[in-house]
């Protein structure tokens, strides 16, 4: 999954502001939407879609997609909720999140928890029986992976948590991919190979802007461990093998023209981007490469599934 920090920060959140809490049902049942993250898990879907057209060379059942959405959203919010109860005494501690649900006290931590794993086991039972049993057990070992691997242990623990953590954001195309053909292959590696490159630079630009904040919460960022010259020399290694990788779809899943045209174009704006924040010291150009990430990641995969349906 998509780390919660970055798509959260995109849209203008977390800057500080105390939410509006609200009174009675509504906002509790605001307070635990809140908890599934769900601007994160938008993003998810953006690229399971493309995934599940280019699988099924045209565009799959709209029930397919439907349950595999929903299957796919209900893992991630599990996800995302066990993730806030996890990191409940660091949001506290940082400037940007302190103002969530758990440090801001609309919601019991063990409630929280609780919810987390009921979705989360919804999410396993939907996709079980209304896809297959492998798009099931995929995001039932990405929740695993992001709760216990990631944030439990290497989010704290490790410089290169972003990089290893960023599987669990990958695989939403590979689920996707899953649901269609009942399996994995060369395609569905790809579009992770994507996703896990596309990581790192979109989450180290944001990381460069709130280095204090996570220096403040004890966190091994790059930017605190290594410095900012190496964090941005690192953004832009990454950009480049993403772009390439990008490039290594079209033969892979027979994309056509307008992937890769697509592909050069916006490669060559992250790669542009990249170069920028690496070579000056002006704070804006951090916070125009991520803004640019999402751009591109959803232009990519967008333009990925309006090709397979051109040609099909």
């Amino acid at each position: 999954m998509l780390r919660q920090e970055t798509v959260e920060q995109s849209l203008g959140l977390n800057r500080g502001e105390a939410p509006t809490a609200g009174r009675g049902l509504a906002g509790a049942l605001g307070a635990y939407v809140s908890l599934t993250k769900p601007r994160i898990i938008l993003l998810l879907l953006i690229t399971t879609v493309p995934a599940m057209i280019v699988a099924q060379e045209g565009m799959p059942s709209a029930w397919l997609v439907f349950l595999t959405l929903l299957g796919g959203s209900l893992s991630a919010g599990g996800a995302n909720a066990i993730n806030c109860y996890l990191d409940k005494d660091i949001d506290g501690i940082m400037y940007r999140t302190r103002h969530r649900v758990l440090p801001a006290g609309r919601v019991e931590p063990e409630r929280a928890l609780l919810f987390g794993i009921g979705l989360g086991a919804a999410g396993f039972v939907l996709l079980a029986v209304g896809v297959n049993l492998v798009s099931a057990l995929l995001a039932t070992a990405t929740l695993g992976f992001y709760v216990f691997v990631y944030t439990r242990w290497l989010k704290r623990t490790t410089a290169q948590n972003i990089v290893i953590g960023g599987a669990a954001g990958a695989m939403p195309p590979v689920i996707g991919w899953a649901a269609v053909t009942g399996g994995l292959g060369w395609p569905a590696l790809a579009f992770f190979a994507i996703i896990f490159l596309w990581t790192p630079p979109h989450f180290w630009a944001l990381a460069l802007r709130y280095r204090s904040d996570y220096a403040r919460a004890g966190l091994p960022m790059l930017p605190v461990v290594r410095g900012e010259k190496e964090t941005k020399r690192q953004v832009l290694l990454y950009s480049v093998c993403l772009v390439a990788c990008s490039l290594v779809l079209a033969p892979v899943a027979d994309m056509g023209a307008l992937y890769v045209g697509a592909a050069l174009a916006l490669g060559a704006g992250f790669i542009g981007l990249a170069a920028r924040l690496w070579s000056t010291p002006d704070p804006r150009a951090s916070r125009a490469l991520f803004a640019y990430s999402l751009v591109y990641l959803a232009a990519l995969f967008v333009t990925m599934g309006l090709d397979e349906l051109l040609i099909s």
